[in-house]
């Protein structure tokens, strides 16, 4: 692993904490510094990063606190208190 992709991992942490303390403008930060070392190095982000950050602002999302997961037919809907949607796919296992 390179230097760029552990200060993507480091600042993910970053970000989870200064989240679950509440200060989300810190996070938000860490957050978009984040993507901006990734765009630089011409890395993708780590499908977690991905999928608990807000594309359109840039907030960490936590479920239940500034986000809403619902389950749909053959994917979860996460949806961002600013609005904006992201939507995953999953299989189920009903047979």
């Amino acid at each position: 692993m390179d230097i760029a992709a552990e200060r993507i991992e480091r600042l993910h942490e970053l970000a989870r904490a200064a989240a679950t303390e509440g200060n989300h403008d810190r996070a938000r930060y860490y957050v978009r510094l984040a993507r901006r070392v990734a765009e630089r190095n011409r890395l993708t982000l780590p499908r977690e990063f991905r999928r608990f950050t807000c594309d359109r602002c840039d907030t960490y999302l936590r479920p239940g606190q500034n986000a809403r997961v619902r389950l749909r037919d053959g994917h979860v809907v996460v949806t961002c208190d600013c609005g904006a949607h992201a939507r995953y796919p999953y299989e189920s296992n009903t047979a």
